[in-house]
């Protein structure tokens, strides 16, 4: 039987590499950090770059603040728990990252995964029913998709941040007009019982931050609860690291916060969900990577714990980010590249403007990393046809002197593919 199977998977992937869009691994040699040892490609021969596509924000993966806590948690509490969190896998240290999350984000309560995408997977099947909506941006990240496809809840798009969008999709949700759109036209239209608005607070692909301010706004105009995933927030978006619903002043307002704690907070593994006391709990009783999953690795809580304390210690990291992403934003604004603008570490470097944009992004990529830089192209299916980017993301362990060799190799590359002049 196999034979059939192996045939028709190896013809997929014969046009998955015939399109140029076949992913290829690169291994990394050393810890994660802002120069790095890798080998690419397989079997080639081991060089170092400057690495520009990384979550790492703070550079806090190999802070030994953090290595220290890990090891610290390692040798108290054992390497794993074997076991999922209502049978035998809470440890008071699970509890004690939970209390501090909820105090970060000053919420009623939290509750752990292994990841965000976890966390996203069990939100919306164990809150939504049939009777339910879910309003979800167009971009939202794959974790929110797959969550939602969960569920029984009705589904609404809206066009990505566009707020009128939004509140048509509100509307029809409470005034059941979609029934219309069907077939069972001679049925009066039924509104929605509970509506959940969906939404990244910062968009992984552009780096741009949801307009909060306005959609919790709708939300209460609609009677509708708000969702947040912060993973591309936490820890250095906002005043003290609290994310888009601090950046856009709306902390205490939005219902659900998912995020991780592998991006800036340590880049290892484990995400969460913070919000309202009534929610956690259902999620405690009813969320199924949570029930079935095993708790996160002690070792991971222990240096989760650290990563908050080195926050509100100090906002030194958090400022250094900005500082990286303004002076690379600036200066390859300055030098002719597509940026748009923002304040984010996550600068996308455009190609849109070009037709052959899916080559433009793999051989620029290439090139680069030939030039020691190592940054990822991005392409459809992972942006819309036409959409084509460079993605680069700063670190607070970037240093000027990286950001300038970074600089400086993208304007030879630039030039030489004529993105340019």
């Amino acid at each position: 039987m196999y034979q059939r199977v192996k045939y028709d998977l190896s013809e997929e992937l014969r046009k998955i590499r015939e399109a140029g869009l076949f992913k290829e691994e690169r291994i990394i040699l050393t810890e994660q950090k802002a120069a790095i040892r890798v080998e690419y490609p397989a079997g080639g021969s081991p060089r170092e770059v400057l690495n520009f596509c990384s979550n790492n924000y703070l550079g806090l993966a190999n802070h030994p603040e953090i290595i220290e806590a890990a090891q610290t948690a390692l040798r108290r509490y054992g390497f794993g728990m074997a076991s999922v969190r209502f049978i035998s896998g809470t440890q008071d240290l699970h509890k004690a990252l939970e209390a501090r999350i909820s105090r970060f984000y000053e919420t009623d309560d939290s509750i752990l995964y292994s990841s965000c995408f976890d966390a996203n997977a069990g939100l919306f099947e164990s809150l939504l029913g049939a009777e339910d909506a879910v309003v979800t941006d167009a971009l939202n990240h794959a974790s929110i998709i797959d969550g939602i496809r969960l569920c029984k809840a009705k589904r609404y798009i809206f066009e990505h941040s566009d707020m009128q969008s939004l509140e048509a999709s509100l509307r029809g949700a409470r005034e059941g007009i979609d029934i219309w759109e069907g077939d069972s036209l001679s049925k009066e239209p039924v509104p929605v019982r509970n509506i959940i608005i969906a939404t990244d607070g910062v968009f992984s692909m552009d780096g741009d931050i949801a307009r909060l301010k306005e959609i919790t706004a709708l939300a209460d105009r609609y009677c509708a609860l708000v969702m947040v995933d912060e993973s591309h927030a936490t820890g250095f978006i906002g005043l003290k690291g609290r994310g888009a619903v601090e950046h856009n002043d709306v902390l205490g307002k939005v219902d659900i916060i998912t995020s991780t704690l592998g991006k800036a907070m340590g880049g290892a593994s484990g995400g969460f969900t913070t919000g309202r006391k009534e929610i956690i709990e259902i999620l405690r009783q009813n969320s199924r990577p949570y029930l079935f999953s095993n708790t996160l690795a002690p070792v991971i809580a222990g240096a989760g714990l650290a990563a908050f304390d080195l926050l509100e210690k100090s906002d030194n990291l958090r400022r250094q980010l900005l500082e990286n992403s303004a002076y690379f934003r600036h200066e390859m604004t300055a030098l002719g590249f597509d940026i748009v603008p923002g304040e984010h570490p996550i600068v996308p470097v455009h190609l849109r403007k070009f037709e052959n944009d899916v080559w433009l992004a793999q051989n620029i990529s290439r090139d680069l990393y030939d030039e020691g830089i190592y940054v990822i192209g991005f392409f459809y299916p992972v942006v819309p046809k036409g959409q084509s980017r460079i993605r680069v993301q700063m670190s607070a362990a970037h240093t000027r002197e990286h950001l300038d060799r970074a600089l400086a190799a993208f304007a030879k590359v630039g030039r030489r593919y004529k993105v340019i002049s």
